[in-house]
C-alpha cells in the first residue's frame, strides 16, 4: 500500500508564539536591507520596500499582541542591569505564548527565585530546562525538577550549584549508572 505524498509530507500547524513572531520579523529586516542595497528599477525597489516595512510593522504589532511595548520588555530582559523586581513584574504579566521573553526572563543572571518557581511549568521545554540549570531556583523546585519522571531535567539539575549537596550526590550517582550512549 503506496502512502499518499500530501498525507506523508502534510504541514504541520506551527505554534505561532513569540519566538516564530520574531523570527519572521528579524528575517523581513534582512530581506529589507538586501533590497535597499539591491540594484533594481526605482519603483520595483521602492514598491518592494514599502511592502516589506508593512510585513514588519504588521510582525511588531503581532508581538505586541504578547504584551504592549513587547521589544521595550526584551531588551530590558536582555539588559543584566535590569533588577529582579523588574523581572519579576515583567514575568507576573507574561502571556502564555511568549516562548521567547519567558526564555530570556530565565536566561538572566538576577532572575529571582519566585519568578523561576513559576516558569518552572511552562509549557516549553528549553524554559523548564533553562530552570532547572540557574543558579537562584529554590531547592524544592529543584527536587521537583529531578523527580519528575516525564522529563530528563535531573541532569541539569545535577550540575546546577545551587542544588543541595545531598540532591547533588544522589543525582551525581545516578549519572554514573546511566548507559552511556554507544559511539
Amino acid at each position: 500500500m503506496r502512502l499518499d505524498n500530501r498525507t506523508r509530507f502534510g504541514v504541520k500547524k506551527i505554534h505561532r508564539g513569540s519566538q516564530v513572531v520574531f523570527g519572521e520579523r528579524a528575517h523581513l529586516l534582512e530581506v529589507l536591507r538586501s533590497v535597499q542595497a539591491a540594484q533594481l528599477p526605482r519603483t520595483r525597489k521602492l514598491a518592494e520596500i514599502r511592502q516589506l516595512k508593512r510585513m514588519i510593522v504588521a510582525r511588531t504589532k503581532d508581538l505586541n499582541q504578547f504584551s504592549p511595548a513587547w521589544d521595550t520588555k526584551f531588551k530590558q530582559v536582555r539588559n543584566p542591569q535590569t533588577t529582579g523586581r523588574k523581572l519579576l513584574k515583567i514575568g507576573v504579566a507574561l502571556h502564555p505564548d511568549d516562548y521567547l521573553l519567558a526564555r530570556a526572563l530565565t536566561e538572566h543572571a538576577d532572575a529571582p527565585p519566585e519568578l523561576l518557581e513559576t516558569l518552572a511549568a511552562h509549557p516549553y521545554a528549553a524554559v523548564r530546562e533553562n530552570v532547572a540549570r540557574h543558579p537562584h531556583t529554590p531547592s524544592a523546585v529543584l527536587q521537583a525538577m529531578a523527580d519528575d519522571t516525564r522529563e530528563p531535567l535531573w541532569f541539569l539539575v545535577a550540575c546546577n550549584p545551587s542544588t543541595p549537596a545531598g540532591l547533588r550526590d544522589r543525582l551525581r550517582e545516578r549519572m554514573k549508572q546511566s548507559p552511556r550512549p554507544a559511539g
